[in-house]
């Protein structure tokens, strides 16, 4: 049983039916409980999907929660979709019991979390017990709250699974309190779709920028409109805007009206990884998902890339992130506060002329890591 949670983007989603996918290769037959807003992406899960009562966030600063209709979520929310999640485990009764981003995060959902740990204690016997976490965790301002993380990691968990590489970005780099967990955490790679070979040729000799699934993106991707202009390399390429599912409305339509010569501006598409195989270079926010495609591309064919990470004053997960890419090499990083057409035409111009420089690829395995490690703790 694997619970996820998204709140503003899919990358959340994303990542936990990867995972599920390479479980289920493995002989695991797995159950995903949904909170986030239903997304068609759930129904390429062979196995099951339990909907919940759906949630989501008010905004990028997460100041409130959300039902389906657009209604902050009540008392009486919370105690349904509590309930509804203990029957889901009870009626399941599995042997492993994954949970996404709890404790380190997702704690406006304690009140559903903390019955479901509970009642996973007291089962006989007792599923395995497994935190499932991204590279990068938000620090909250107040110290009692990563002590307060830890603490129900140790209660509760049995190992926390990082989906990371720690010779690559270390948890500690964004949770200090990571030494406190001792061998509970276990680190499993990065967690990448299953590369292929190009399918078409899409993409090629074009620039492409991306926003992800484009709740936050708007700046880059108006931005990168004008900044083809401003490129002496690719000025004379093709520049190609997609614009993500979950882009406010009216966002495509705007962005191709403003479009200039050369700019092409489209809804994002299905054989994006096979477009950065093809591409001159790639431009992107920092989220783990889109990473993972620009990790595989550079592996499979050098693909040159720019990551202006989206950051506020609370989220710093894509700016940790696109830092350590820059350190090993990976991709030439333009900070948001210092977008601008002509900067970030600079930033192509770099990533292209510098694509022959050495550079540092972390572990891309973390999937069949993940359910490897999963089997064994169940056998074990």
């Amino acid at each position: 049983m694997f619970h996820v949670q998204h709140l503003l983007g899919i990358g959340h989603l994303e990542r936990a039916l990867r995972l599920a996918r390479y479980l289920e290769e493995a002989g695991m037959d797995v159950t995903i409980v949904s909170g986030g807003m239903p997304h068609p992406h759930t129904d390429s899960q062979k196995g099951k999907v339990i909907q919940l009562s759906p949630a989501r966030a008010a905004d990028a600063g997460f100041s409130q929660l959300l039902d389906i209709t657009g209604k902050p979520i009540s008392d009486e929310w919370r105690a349904r979709r509590s309930a509804a999640l203990l029957k889901a485990f009870e009626d399941i009764a599995p042997d492993a019991l994954m949970i996404e981003m709890f404790p380190f995060g997702r704690r406006q959902f304690s009140f559903e979390l903390l019955p479901l740990l509970q009642a996973a204690r007291a089962r006989r016997p007792a599923p395995l017990v497994l935190s499932s976490v991204r590279d990068v965790l938000v620090q909250s301002a107040r110290p009692d709250r990563a002590k307060e993380s830890v603490a129900r990691a140790q209660e509760y968990f049995d190992h926390i699974l990082v989906h990371g590489n720690a010779g690559f970005l270390r948890l500690d780099e964004s949770f200090p309190l990571a030494a406190a967990l001792g061998d509970k955490i276990i680190y499993t790679g990065y967690v990448a779709a299953a590369a292929g070979a190009p399918a078409n040729p899409a993409g090629s000799d074009e620039v492409i920028i991306s926003s992800g699934g484009g709740a936050v993106g708007e700046a880059l991707l108006t931005t990168a409109l004008n900044a083809r202009a401003f490129s002496r390399i690719a000025g004379n390429l093709l520049w190609r805007v997609l614009v993500g599912a979950n882009a406010p409305e009216g966002q495509l339509q705007a962005l191709r009206m403003s479009a200039p010569e050369g700019v092409m501006v489209e809804q994002a598409r299905p054989d994006f990884p096979q477009m950065l195989l093809n591409c001159v270079c790639s431009i992107s926010q920092g989220g783990y998902n889109t990473v993972m495609d620009i990790l595989q591309a550079k592996a499979a064919a050098q693909t040159p890339a720019v990551i202006v990470p989206f950051a506020t004053e609370r989220e710093q997960e894509q700016t940790v992130r696109a830092s350590a890419l820059a350190r090993a090499g990976l991709a030439i990083v333009l900070p948001q506060a210092r977008l601008s057409p002509a900067s970030l035409a600079a930033a192509v111009d770099e990533a292209i002329a510098n694509n022959s420089r050495p550079y540092q690829m972390p572990d891309v395995n973390g999937g069949v890591t993940t359910a490897r490690i999963v089997r064994q703790k169940l056998n074990g």
